[in-house]
């Protein structure tokens, strides 16, 4: 894409001075351990314990919002944290321990990632739980293309094998290109070069601020469990406590404005972009603010007023269909973007294989990288007969699973997998955009429609997990393998700590997905746990198999409308010149609150209005500091979530509810 010059060598400059700054704090280093060694007993516990915490806090945003942040460095923190904790006790006690290594490091993070990423992208708030009984009864039992053999309630058996089959054929598909993506082509993967740079400070930036660190995350850990704790009380029923408290006033919390004391939220929008944050408000306001009561306004001319709240022709789908325009624009301009991208730089890449390197020769560090990286290769074969075996067992198994999809396209999947998950990691490493859920999207309209009415529905959805796993895990793997490469990790014990935390994952995703399933009413509208991309994936599946036949009345026209702003902001980012291009909104972004509300994002604009403050007040200290305290945030709410969920399931209620009402 011809993107503005200025803007792609600003950050190519930004990208090298990270590179810089990891090959600098680096130092000496001492003798590199063997890749068996860099694997621990201490370091799989940790990993197991960090990825289990993050699987269940995932899992609640996933329920609640559908939005989770990329927690990758604040893996990697906690992850430092933890064994900072483990040998000071140690040591206290009188027991020496192995010293804590940034390999150990860089393990611990990539096994607790690929664990809370199966949470993350197994589609529990979205395409698997899009098949269930009540979003079929959302989406209207009377509407065409919805049937109602389309059903398949969630249970522990078939999702973890379903899981395991998927997410295991993704994380062998691209181990032959493991060398050409990382050391050949130089591919950047921001996300995986920002925790590099981070595990690598850790363990060059001393005693002082990593007990400072250490302190300031059990510090807000603490605040944020207690706080949730104390939140508990209040909450003996529905509309009930803090998080209904109308701070804007009644009527605008009518309409879902009003902030809902969530430090999970809270430092979710600490640890997103400004410009994340920026969008899901202006996406509240020109929704709950101004769109919907003005539709509303319109009940007995555009929709009947006999019909109930939450049928597909009333108010509410326009809510569902709209959202779905925002993130199908924006998904198939970046689709697209990234493609016309990808092909462009292969092009240019082997255009230019022949001329001299510019840069000369490598420095002593980034010899010794690319040494490590290759000597401790993952063989070939293993990559080759992982996919192959993998593969033939799935194409045997998920037909069995949802007979709706046929084998032979099962096979057709797995026959384009590598294709896709090649572009989809190379635009990865390009611009940090995991495109998955687009390939997973593509996969869901063409199955849809292709299998018909009667079986559309459930071979879209589930065809849809199979394409967006294997892109997603294959991408995870490229980005942690960059973070191997940076910090003089082993490609094999970063590959066998990624088997071992997707194989966690795989078990305790659904785990802590039934627990809020069982706990809480998962997809109530009105209640906690929304689940709105269930409604979004399983109506996208109706789109597929009914057509515009679907929508309700005016709403074709306003999803035009909405899909070509869509569009036509990413044009103006992408062509217009960088100091308009960084205040376009991100469309995608913006869908969200449209059907959750505008609640969660003021509590998300809460914290980006911290991280600002905190950057102009005290910017020495806001780097290293603004990570640890929106992960204490996170953890320690959600982290009670797990006795909140227990105490629900024993039918134990809060002792009050607080609640406001009008004069």
């Amino acid at each position: 894409m011809n993107m503005d010059l200025e803007a792609r060598e600003k950050k190519e400059i930004e990208r090298e001075d990270m590179e810089e700054e990891t090959i600098e704090s680096a130092g000496s280093l001492a003798r590199i351990e063997a890749w068996t060694e860099q694997l621990t007993v201490r370091g799989v516990i940790a990993s197991a314990v960090i990825g289990t915490v993050y699987s269940v806090i995932a899992m609640k945003l996933n329920l609640t919002t559908g939005i989770t942040p990329n927690l990758n460095v604040s893996a990697a923190l906690l992850a430092f944290v933890f064994i900072r904790t483990w040998t000071s006790l140690l040591s206290k006690a009188g027991y020496v321990s192995r010293p804590f290594t940034r390999q150990e490091n860089t393990m611990i993070q990539t096994c607790a990632v690929a664990c809370y990423s199966i949470a993350v992208s197994g589609g529990f708030g979205s395409y698997l739980l899009g098949l269930n009984r009540k979003s079929y009864e959302l989406s209207g039992v009377n509407t065409e293309g919805n049937s109602a053999s389309a059903v398949k309630e969630p249970a522990l058996g078939w999702m973890t094998g379903f899981l395991f089959l998927v997410c295991f054929v993704g994380l062998f598909v691209l181990i032959p290109l493991r060398k050409v993506m990382i050391v050949d082509l130089k591919l950047t993967y921001p996300s995986g070069l920002a925790t590099a740079v981070l595990i690598n400070g850790f363990h060059t930036q001393g005693d002082k601020m990593a007990k400072k660190q250490v302190h300031g995350f059990m510090k807000y850990f603490s605040i944020s469990f207690l706080w949730g704790f104390f939140k508990w009380f209040y909450e003996a029923s529905e509309n009930c406590g803090f998080s209904q408290f109308p701070t804007f006033g009644l009527k605008a919390w009518k309409n879902t404005f009003y902030f809902d004391f969530s430090m999970t939220f809270v430092g979710a929008g600490m640890i997103c972009s400004h410009l994340v944050n920026l969008s899901l408000l202006l996406g509240a306001v020109l929704s709950f603010g101004v769109m919907w009561p003005l539709i509303g306004q319109l009940k007995g001319n555009w929709f009947p007023e006999s019909l109930e709240e939450y049928d597909m022709k009333s108010l509410y789908g326009y809510k569902v269909f709209l959202s779905v325009s925002l993130i199908l624009g924006d998904g198939l301009y970046n689709f697209i973007k990234i493609m016309l991208s990808t092909i462009v730089n292969i092009h240019d890449r082997l255009k230019n294989r022949n001329l001299p390197d510019k840069d000369g020769k490598l420095n002593p560090i980034e010899e010794k990288q690319n040494e490590i990286f290759i000597r401790e290769h993952i063989p070939m074969w293993v990559g080759v007969a992982g996919y192959v075996v993998f593969s033939i067992v799935s194409i045997i198994a998920i037909p069995m699973m949802f007979p709706e999809l046929k084998w032979y396209y099962v096979v057709v999947a797995y026959m384009l997998a590598p294709s896709l998950a090649f572009c989809n990691a190379y635009g990865a490493g390009l611009t940090d955009l995991n495109m998955a859920y687009n390939y997973g999207k593509v996969a869901l309209f063409l199955l849809a429609a292709l299998t018909g009415k009667e079986h559309g529905v459930v071979a879209g959805l589930a065809g849809c997990g199979v394409v967006k796993s294997v892109c997603s895990v294959a991408c995870n793997l490229m980005q942690d393998l960059k973070t191997a490469h940076l910090t003089f990790t082993s490609p094999r014990a970063m590959f066998v700590s990624q088997a071992i935390g997707t194989l966690i994952g795989c078990l305790t995703a659904p785990l802590s997905f039934l627990l809020f399933y069982k706990a809480f009413d998962v997809g109530n509208p009105n209640g906690e746990f929304k689940a709105p991309y269930a409604l979004i994936y399983r109506n996208m599946a109706i789109l597929g198999v009914e057509g515009f036949s679907a929508l309700p009345r005016h709403c074709v026209q306003l999803c035009y409308g909405f899909f070509a702003f869509a569009v036509m902001v990413n044009l103006i980012r992408d062509f217009s010149p960088p100091k308009i291009g960084k205040w376009m909104p991100l469309p995608m972004v913006m869908g969200v609150p449209f059907l959750v509300g505008a609640y969660f994002a003021i509590d998300m604009f809460t914290g980006t209005v911290i991280v600002f403050a905190w950057h102009r007040l005290y910017s020495k200290n806001a780097g290293m500091m603004v990570p640890v305290v929106a992960s204490g945030l996170i953890c320690g709410e959600g982290l009670w979530t797990l006795p909140a969920s227990v105490l629900a399931l024993a039918k134990v209620k809060p002792p009050i509810c607080m609640k406001f009402l009008g004069s």
